[in-house]
């Protein structure tokens, strides 16, 4: 790798990467910066540990004052260690906790409220203020940083999408049908493009990469080259 993308005297940009579900992103975002040497910043993972403590203090999840209290208590940290990205909350690794199927199920009742999305937005910008980030997302490069430096939408055919999120369901053990998994994909597009909360949404200065026909180490490769051609100008 070009040595620019190595050292250790970088200045630290802010890359948001937004696109539809199943378009690579997450993976994608974990790539980059460790390529980087960044610090990934998993907004799924930040709603999961609202889900894992809201759960632990028995709270409503329609509560909404008392979902934003609890989120301006929660002190969150991501780290990584051993190439391993992870995930501390006050101080606790909750890495593994917030994966749990019943922390699943939960976090989106806990994205749907409003007060816990502006909460964790300010988050957001507070951990990547000073740059040296990678963001995923729907609305990173339009709403919580629309400064960013570079800016990534990355999309995929609603048939390739559906054809990865099938082929990780059989991997799975699942029994799934190729042509309804599509058909849910076409759905949760149209519901993340229209909901009223942080909506599927393209920068104008984003730029666009299709990875329909593409491997994920391409994807990287091209994403790799756009921010040196940055650094460099």
């Amino acid at each position: 790798m070009n040595s620019l993308l190595k050292g250790e005297d970088l200045p630290g940009l802010i890359i948001a990467i937004d696109g539809p579900s199943g378009a690579g992103k997450s993976t994608l975002s974990k790539a980059l910066a460790a390529e980087l040497g960044y610090v990934n910043i998993d907004t799924g993972a930040m709603y999961r540990a609202v889900a894992l403590l809201a759960t632990r203090r028995q709270l409503a999840l329609d509560d909404a004052s008392a979902l934003r209290l609890l989120c301006r208590q929660m002190q969150l940290e991501f780290r990584r260690n051993g190439g391993q990205e992870r995930v501390f909350v006050n101080g606790e690794d909750i890495s593994t906790a917030i994966r749990l199927p019943e922390v699943s199920l939960l976090t989106s009742k806990v994205a749907a409220c409003s007060a816990v999305r502006e909460e964790l937005v300010q988050m957001q910008q507070q951990l990547g203020e000073k740059g040296g980030v990678v963001l995923e997302g729907r609305d990173i490069g339009t709403v919580v940083f629309p400064q960013a430096d570079i800016k990534f939408f990355l999309t995929a055919s609603a048939e390739e999408r559906g054809q990865r999120r099938f082929e990780e369901l059989r991997a799975k053990g699942m029994s799934v049908d190729l042509q309804q998994t599509i058909a849910e994909v076409r759905a949760r597009d149209a519901a993340d493009s229209s909901r009223e909360h942080a909506p599927l949404c393209r920068a104008e200065d984003a730029i666009d990469i299709d990875s329909t026909a593409l491997g994920i180490d391409q994807v990287l490769a091209l994403m790799l080259g756009m921010v040196k051609e940055r650094l460099e100008n």
